[in-house]
């Protein structure tokens, strides 16, 4: 991995702000904890979170509140107290909350104001700045995005961005950092056949996969409805199923006995290996770890179109994924799944070009692109002083 000029000539001391850090609770969260696993080899690296659940041996700061607190001053409290256990601290400060601390600022999801205020009538917007729990978002989203010297604002996919120019203006400076993948080692490649066997599958048992913290919205009715129009050989493996998943899945009726659901876990990497097909019909993704995760695995893809999943921007129709233009129709979803689970060269084709694509986007690239970013922070700091 190349050092970039001016940010790894020393060791940096670096503060992520995160709501919580650890694999296991979801793809933003993710993001964080590979990132400063790379740069944690170079830099003096510490976690601001509200919880920890990681084996890397950074220093933790805590924020700790009252769970009886709204929501809303809840994010108002981080955001006031990480600016206290940061200020004069840290030579960077690495910011993927809402709040005022933080020369770099990662937007993982769509911006509050794109969604309570561009894309809605005047009545809305009014409506929106009467509420102090709307318009304290609104304000922290603002301290994030302003525009000051020696700041940056980090976008996770051209959706997001997109989406700041339209609420902020074109003339918001943004820059466009994917996520990155950590490829599997040779011992997480193992174990198919043992997990397949513990999940009831046979040989003849085409699996399809979805990974995700919140499987109803990343698209597990369609997917129950794609099931149903499947020959018995396609199962379905949840990895990530909270109550309101399984309710649903009890819901379905027969197809419900296909189904299998995992607990959230941060060790994944053997049901990517167990499975034979990744399904992403996402409704609302603004990049889309887990399909890219996926692609490491050697799994061939089925993913929501760029309206919907920000990842599927960077991907061409046929090519390197089978692209759903409307994820919530189940027929369209079934008829990708049997392609995929009928024709042996369409599926060795789209996993060698997802393979191609997972090794281009690695984390130590990602890393070297956050310390060019650091450089250009540290030099416009330096000539302001």
């Amino acid at each position: 991995m190349k050092t970039p000029a001016g940010a790894a000539e020393r060791r940096l001391r670096i503060a992520l702000l995160v709501d919580r850090f650890g694999n296991r609770f979801g793809g933003a969260e993710a993001y964080g904890v590979e990132l400063m696993r790379v740069l944690g080899q170079r830099h003096d690296v510490s976690v601001v979170a509200r919880d920890f659940d990681s084996e890397l041996p950074f220093p933790f700061l805590p924020v700790r509140f009252p769970g009886w607190l709204p929501s809303w001053m809840r994010v108002l409290y981080f955001a006031w107290r990480a600016d206290r256990l940061t200020r004069g601290r840290y030579d960077i400060v690495h910011s993927h909350m809402n709040g005022w601390a933080g020369e770099i600022q990662v937007m993982h999801v769509t911006p509050v104001r794109y969604n309570r205020l561009t894309r809605v009538k005047p009545l809305q917007r009014l409506t929106a700045w009467l509420s102090p729990r709307l318009a304290t978002y609104l304000l922290l989203e603002w301290f994030r995005v302003r525009n000051a010297p020696a700041r940056r604002v980090v976008a996770v996919s051209g959706l997001i961005m997109d989406q700041l120019h339209r609420s902020y203006g074109p003339q918001l400076p943004v820059d466009i950092i994917a996520p990155g993948v950590k490829l599997p080692t040779a011992a997480q490649r193992e174990g198919r056949d043992e997990t397949r066997a513990r999940l009831g599958w046979d040989a003849d048992t085409i699996g399809c996969l979805l990974v995700a913290r919140n499987p109803l919205r990343k698209g597990l009715p369609a997917l129950l409805d794609a099931l149903g129009k499947l020959p018995p050989q396609y199962r379905l493996l949840v990895v990530g199923a909270d109550e309101p998943t399984r309710e649903r899945v009890r819901a379905a009726g027969a197809v419900a006995g296909r189904v299998s659901l995992i607990d959230p876990t941060p060790d994944v990497a053997r049901y990517f290996s167990a499975a034979d097909i990744y399904a992403h019909p996402t409704l609302n993704d603004s990049y889309g770890m887990a399909p890219l995760e996926a692609m490491s695995h050697g799994l061939p893809v089925v993913v929501s179109s760029p309206a919907y999943c920000g990842f599927a921007q960077y991907l061409s129709a046929g090519k390197d994924a089978l692209i759903l233009q409307d994820p919530r129709d189940g027929a369209q979803l079934a008829q990708a799944l049997e392609r995929l689970g009928s024709e042996p060269e369409l599926r060795a084709a789209l996993a060698e070009r997802g393979l191609a694509i997972a090794r281009e986007q690695s984390w130590e690239a990602v890393a070297s692109r956050y310390e060019d970013l650091y450089a250009q922070v540290l030099r416009e700091r330096g000539r302001a002083a």
